[in-house]
């Protein structure tokens, strides 16, 4: 046994230990809005900070503590102060930016509560359903999304398939399958008036959601919301653009369900599909995103499709496995668009 390696690895396994640990007092951060009190105030004593955010002082004192040991916050010995980099209040205290964090953070407590029923699906199979990560998992993957959607869909996204946003602009239809809770139809219905939306997810707390949502932002008489699967919604309405969010690998019946997309896009409509950004090599997503990419696949993605009798894609599918994908469910052109993004690739697809 070599020693070096042993020694080099054992620091490896604390250092992953804490950003376990680091991940967790984030979410409390976020959650409990303790960064958006920090953000723009400058030192802060431990005091004020509790005072300040109306929270327990013990509790306050010992997670800046935590969050001054991993780097997240500042700390200055002499006069016992703390303070948020505005680098940090960047990433930790936008909600609602296209640049906010936050929403990673949120994934961690969801994922990692059904840890023992995946240990489970190991050893006899099956997987954890959608439903079993509760509301937090909702607004987990709402926290995450919402941002981007909201900010960059139409604008900049879109921008990429010019010949959809002026069929939009000027009236279209648009189908999301796997809406979750809508933020993607309803940041294109606000930015395209003259358009119909409509989202189709099986879960019926998303659809829930999707509809609140839809009336809080006046997006109602633009949207639709089913419940349902789409080999359910009729074939006789078909759609200019139909989107599919960070759902293909999630899918138990891909071919299936690719299949019923087609089947509802118009002769001249673009199938436009956001999915993770991974290499097709193994060894090409050896890297943090690739890494976190690879839980999410093992904890979320992989197993809600083994759950429902599917063929576990996950997360990490790559562009050359969407596009085989995609053939195989009878699609003929296939474009990777040059949209650029640390974490998705984005995909333009045809008839």
């Amino acid at each position: 046994m070599e020693k070096t390696k042993l020694k080099s690895f054992t620091n490896r396994l604390f250092d992953d230990m804490a950003g376990a640990m680091t991940a967790g007092l984030a979410y409390l951060g976020t959650k409990t809005g303790l960064f958006r009190t920090m953000a723009g105030n400058g030192a802060m004593s431990r005091e004020a900070l509790a005072d300040a955010s109306g929270l327990q002082l013990r509790y306050v004192t010992e997670w800046l503590s935590g969050m001054a040991a991993a780097g997240y916050v500042d700390y200055n010995p002499e006069d016992e102060t703390f303070s948020l980099p505005e680098e940090h209040a960047f990433l930790l205290a936008s909600d609602g930016s296209d640049h906010y964090a936050g929403g990673l953070f949120h994934m961690v407590p969801s994922l990692l509560a059904v840890a023992p029923k995946v240990a489970d699906a190991f050893q006899n199979g099956g997987g954890v359903h959608f439903h079993d990560y509760g509301e937090e998992g909702l607004q987990a993957l709402d926290l995450i999304n919402r941002g981007n959607y909201e900010h960059r869909f139409a604008d900049h996204w879109l921008a990429a398939l010019p010949e959809v946003s002026a069929r939009l602009t000027t009236g279209g239809t648009a189908l999301d399958v796997g809406c979750g809770v809508g933020r993607a139809s309803i940041a294109l219905a606000k930015a395209f008036p003259n358009s119909l939306f409509v989202g189709v997810d099986q879960d019926e707390a998303s659809i829930k959601a999707a509809i609140e949502n839809a009336a809080t932002e006046e997006a109602s008489e633009q949207t639709r919301f089913l419940a349902e699967n789409i080999e359910a919604m009729p074939t006789d309405q078909v759609f200019d653009l139909i989107t599919a969010c960070d759902c293909i690998h999630d899918l138990s019946a891909p071919l299936e369900t690719l299949g019923a997309i087609r089947e509802r896009l118009s002769d001249d409509g673009v199938f436009f599909v956001i999915e993770p950004k991974a290499a097709d090599r193994l060894e090409d997503n050896f890297h943090s995103i690739g890494t976190m990419f690879y839980g999410f696949s093992v904890f979320h993605c992989m197993t809600q499709s083994l759950a429902a009798g599917g063929p576990g894609l996950g997360t990490c599918m790559g562009p050359a496995k969407t596009e085989s994908l995609m053939r195989d469910a009878g699609f003929r052109q296939f474009e990777v668009l040059d949209i650029r993004s640390r974490v998705n690739s984005f995909y333009a697809v045809r008839k």
